[in-house]
């Protein structure tokens, strides 16, 4: 399949415009955020999002998460860090069980692109105020094309 976009890679390769994705995201949404799950292996997926506000503070049980910000800013807090602004071009990490969240959004349309690694559940999301949201506030996934 190389060469062609597809929403899930079902051969060995695949391409995505992750500019042409983010600006198809909708301009508003119910759920904090709304995906596109580009891949969805078991060692593994990726998925770009829109963030439209505030995430409380969160963590995931069973992935890593890396997040690369392709448009937009915002304000991250990781573990005990400091609040920091994220912008196009930055990259985030951090292992599953860190608490994260994305306090403040500064410029719209904030959106990444991430890898979880391996796979992650969208049920997998659990806020340490569990007042906060739930798997279904948190997310909403759409197709990819």
């Amino acid at each position: 399949m190389t060469g062609k976009n597809q929403e899930i890679v079902a051969g060995e390769s695949g391409r995505f415009d992750l500019q042409a994705l983010a600006k198809s995201l909708p301009e508003s949404a119910e759920t904090m955020l709304i995906d596109k799950r580009l891949t969805d292996e078991p060692s593994a997926s990726s998925r770009i999002f829109r963030i439209y506000t505030r995430v409380p503070a969160h963590f995931h049980k069973t992935c890593d998460e890396y997040l690369v910000v392709i448009g937009g800013r915002a304000r991250i807090v990781v573990g005990s860090e400091e609040p920091a602004e994220v912008s196009p071009g930055q990259m985030q990490f951090f292992r599953r069980g860190v608490v994260h969240g994305f306090p403040e959004i500064l410029e719209h349309p904030f959106v990444i692109f991430s890898v979880d690694t391996p796979r992650r559940d969208p049920s997998d999301v659990h806020f340490v105020d569990s007042s906060a949201g739930t798997p279904e506030t948190f997310i909403r996934t759409i197709p990819a094309y």
